[in-house]
């Protein structure tokens, strides 16, 4: 199984307790903190993947005992890294991005993340927030009571290092089916069109079907392809290698008659906007909340997810999360509906590519 990834890979890391969507309101509580002082040129503007890209490299620079995270301001642009001291902070300024002094760091709060798994249950996610500086602890609606205040005991005895919210729904992967792809018992969505050693294929989510399946374009269709490589849980990515070579375009469905094409993946940003394609609800939109979220499922957790408060609902899993024509993650699961709302986990699309060693044509 996928250990959890480090935290230099992703701005934020976070896990989930029972399946991979949930309802509810994202909580974000200011932590005591402060812009850098400076005197060096106003931030950069950036796109959301530029600071994806620059948010990975300074975390990596800096190393976890000297940042705390990332988020982008979608609405300036700006890149905001938290770090611990003003030596840090100029790092971060001379990078072109926004630096905050804040007062635990990504080694702090991963050791923080360590406690919370010790007493979490399925129906409980936690992950590091960088607004408010801590760690984030979410309940679903199927935790027992005795369960509920164990964990109401755990989270009191982190103090400010961790906060706790409940949510409505429960987790769990959405298993049902941009375009629909039928399997024996299964329908969920396709991905990215990739080419893997020579071959082409595409990209949908480890729960979806397992090694050796064979998928159609249609229920009851001809196979057009093969699953040959694929994990659920630890992480949530298969590759189906299509039976015949294809020149299948780089694509998403928009599903109002035009497409997105994608040219490259990239890491996802907490802050950036995103866009959800899947074969139950179409397209829909919304914002990155968290990154590197661990998520217990009935069947096991996943873990290195992004969290995102876009909807999606069964048959939308393994569907495409970009972010113009970046492809971000594949749809896992989560909680919630297209009419009332929620929360959906995706697994990073870099993730998968790197395990199935394929890449975007």
């Amino acid at each position: 199984m996928t250990q959890r990834r480090k935290s230099t890979r992703r701005v934020t890391i976070a896990a989930a307790g029972v399946a991979a969507l949930f309802a509810g309101s994202f909580a974000v509580a200011q932590a005591s903190a402060e812009p850098a002082a400076s005197g060096t040129a106003a931030p950069s503007v950036l796109s959301s993947a530029e600071a994806g890209t620059l948010a990975t490299t300074l975390v990596d620079q800096l190393g976890e005992s000297a940042s705390a995270g990332s988020y982008f301001d979608a609405e300036s642009g700006t890149l905001v890294v938290n770090v611990l001291d003003e030596s840090s902070a100029d790092v971060v300024t001379a990078s072109g991005a926004e630096a905050r002094v804040v007062e635990h760091s990504l080694d702090t709060l991963n050791e923080v993340m360590t406690e919370v798994e010790a007493f979490a249950v399925p129906g409980t996610s936690w992950s590091v927030d960088p607004l408010s500086n801590s760690v984030q602890v979410k309940v679903d609606s199927t935790v027992a009571a005795d369960d509920l205040a164990g964990i109401e005991r755990g989270v009191a005895e982190l103090g400010e290092l961790a906060r706790l919210n409940t949510v409505a729904g429960e987790f769990q992967p959405f298993l049902a089916g941009g375009d629909a792809i039928y399997s024996s018992g299964a329908r969920c969505s396709l991905g990215f069109n990739v080419t893997a050693g020579g071959t082409d294929g595409f990209l949908t989510a480890g729960h979806c079907g397992s090694v050796g399946s064979t998928w159609a374009a249609s229920s009851g269709g001809s196979a057009v392809g093969t699953l040959t490589q694929g994990e659920f849980p630890g992480g949530d990515y298969a590759l189906v290698e299509y039976t015949t070579s294809t020149d299948n375009p780089s694509e998403v469905n928009r599903y109002d008659g035009t497409t997105q094409q994608i040219t490259g993946a990239a890491e996802a940003v907490v802050g950036q906007s995103v866009e959800r394609s899947g074969s139950t609800t179409g397209l829909h939109g919304g914002e990155v909340v968290a990154t590197d979220v661990a998520v217990s499922y009935p069947q096991g957790t996943v873990y290195g997810t992004i969290e995102t408060n876009v909807c999606a609902e069964p048959g939308d899993s393994g569907g495409a999360l970009f972010a113009g024509s970046d492809a971000v993650g594949l749809t896992s699961g989560g909680s919630g509906n297209c009419s009332s709302g929620g929360v959906t986990f995706f697994y990073p699309v870099t993730d998968a590519l790197s395990q199935v060693g394929a890449s975007i044509p």
